[in-house]
């Protein structure tokens, strides 16, 4: 028996349907393929740009760290270099002067210098506020700053400290910074030891080694901190004999921690000069240094730490 006529042309329509729908699905198939490589070769270009952005940012990073690491190298060295040398202070008559500075980072924000004029010794020391390259800078514009003041002659304390400040503040205020320092000026001349500005107790050592202290909170206010502060500078006398003198520093001693987070101190500072102060001031300041090493032992060093030695011959 032959199917009929109907059911051969609705076989052959079915037939018809299923090969248009099965080329239909194979097209939209090849579609989606094609599709989805051309997405997938979009995002491997698209990872590959990303990343020859970051590598183009990683090479610019590595030039800009070497460019900061350059600038703090020359910074590093200028402090440095306008630090009073060994053979400056050996030549000034009358006085046998030590001094040491080690900045925590490679650029540090303490300070001191020794100057003569016209047969006065003028020495300073000074903190800024924390440490690294913006503290660094403060301590530079500090230095020039003083320099200037004692080669123009100024003898006043209140004027030079005040003009100091002023120079200091109006630089921070452009520099939009919060830093500030700690101060003192010291003039000496034939066994009188003036004293001026705001910083750490000055430790007085008689020539039997008797420690005493000098605090010098009322003799100044932290420069850079306040636009005018002649109102609080005040200057005290300090009187020496042959084989007397003072010990300046910076926090950085004083505050120094040992592994078990116990502060160095004022105490032990003054004890340790005390016990040394028959040496010579290298030979105290090399005592301090290495008790103060000893002390901290494998801890990190937090702050800068200053120290400048003076005994009068």
């Amino acid at each position: 028996v032959f199917p009929s006529g109907g059911v051969i042309l609705a076989f052959v329509v079915s037939f018809i349907i299923f090969v248009v729908r099965y080329y239909h699905q194979r097209r939209e198939s090849q579609r989606l393929r094609h599709q989805m490589l051309q997405q997938e070769r979009q995002a491997r270009e698209t990872v590959e740009a990303k990343n020859e952005q970051i590598q183009a940012l990683n090479e610019q990073l590595q030039d800009e760290n070497l460019r900061l690491a350059a600038e703090l190298e020359i910074t590093e060295r200028i402090q440095r270099m306008i630090l009073p040398s060994a053979e400056e202070l050996r030549s000034i008559a009358g006085l046998d002067l030590a001094g040491y500075m080690q900045p925590a980072d490679d650029v540090g924000g303490d300070y001191y210098d020794v100057l003569q004029r016209e047969g006065t010794v003028a020495i300073s020391i000074g903190d800024v506020t924390g440490h690294g390259l913006e503290s660094g800078l403060v301590m530079l514009m500090t230095q020039t700053a003083v320099q200037a003041l004692l080669h123009s002659g100024e003898t006043d304390p209140v004027r030079f400290l005040n003009t100091l400040n002023r120079t200091i503040y109006n630089n921070v205020q452009r520099m939009a910074s919060d830093k500030n320092l700690t101060l003192c000026l010291l003039d000496y001349r034939s066994g009188e030891l003036k004293l001026s500005g705001q910083h750490e107790e000055m430790i007085v050592v008689r020539r039997d080694g008797t420690v005493k202290l000098v605090d010098t909170i009322d003799l100044g206010f932290p420069i850079g901190l306040e636009s005018e502060i002649a109102p609080f500078i005040n200057q005290t006398t300090v009187h020496l004999q042959p084989g007397d003198g003072v010990v300046l520093y910076t926090d950085g001693i004083t505050e120094a921690e040992n592994e078990s987070q116990e502060q160095y101190g004022l105490e032990r500072l003054c004890e340790v000069v005390s016990r040394h102060w028959l040496q010579s001031a290298e030979g105290i300041k090399d005592a301090v240094v290495a008790d103060v090493r000893g002390f901290i032992g494998e801890g990190e060093i937090y702050d800068d730490i200053t120290l400048l030695v003076l005994k009068q011959k």
